[in-house]
């Protein structure tokens, strides 16, 4: 059951790469946070009850609904339907994140011969998610699409924390429910700022930033 969710949670970021809408992007968002709850609920075992309430928290209530709810609610705010055309088209980028996908496979094969206790399946879709969602952020324009793909990036570091230990640290998850917030709040603020000056709110109108 927990290989079925992993592949279907890889497969969310070739969906990412294939669509424009801004809120795909933010339902998909959600549906990663709540494949890594159910990764939490049926994959960790031997681990005490407070830290798998936490854990329990962090993924269904913070990365499945709060997060999402949070972009979702700036998104309609500054009225953002569609990604403006990216650097590489929607075709050719979802040819590259299906050989990233591929990729993930790979390394996953490679990790379960190494004899190492890893997680093959954890481990080789986490780095696809990682290598996927920074091509994203290099290829798309606009800065809410780079939050996004920041937040599928940080889910990718926590599916690979869980294929390295079957018991997170509570300081761990306390320090990575700490990034979540400090990243979001820092780039609504940005965000929000850039679309006050700037009508269309790409990476491209911060060329024309002067002192």
């Amino acid at each position: 059951m927990t290989d079925i969710l992993i592949v279907l949670l890889g497969t969310t970021m070739l969906y990412v790469s294939a669509v424009s809408r801004i809120e795909a992007y933010v339902k998909t968002l959600a549906f990663q946070g709540l494949i890594l709850f159910l990764l939490v609920v049926l994959g960790i075992k031997e681990i005490n009850w407070l830290n798998l309430a936490f854990l329990i928290f962090e993924t269904l209530v913070i990365k499945a609904v709060v997060i999402p709810y949070f972009l979702l609610t700036v998104i309609r705010k500054n009225e953002i339907g569609r990604e403006i055309e990216p650097y590489i088209s929607q075709f050719y980028s979802l040819l590259i994140a299906s050989g990233i996908f591929i990729f993930g496979f790979v390394a996953a094969f490679w990790s379960a011969g190494t004899g190492s206790g890893i997680k093959p399946l954890y481990f080789g879709i986490s780095i696809m998610m990682i290598i996927i969602s920074l091509f994203l952020i290099v290829n798309r324009k606009r800065i809410i699409t780079h939050i996004l793909c920041y937040m599928m990036l940080e889910n990718g570091i926590f599916l690979l924390s869980l294929s390295v230990a079957n018991e997170l640290p509570m300081l761990v998850n306390i320090g990575v429910l700490l990034d979540l917030f400090v990243g979001i709040y820092l780039f609504a603020i940005f965000f929000n700022k850039i679309n006050e000056i700037y009508d269309g709110s790409h990476v491209d109108v911060l060329t024309e930033l002067k002192d």
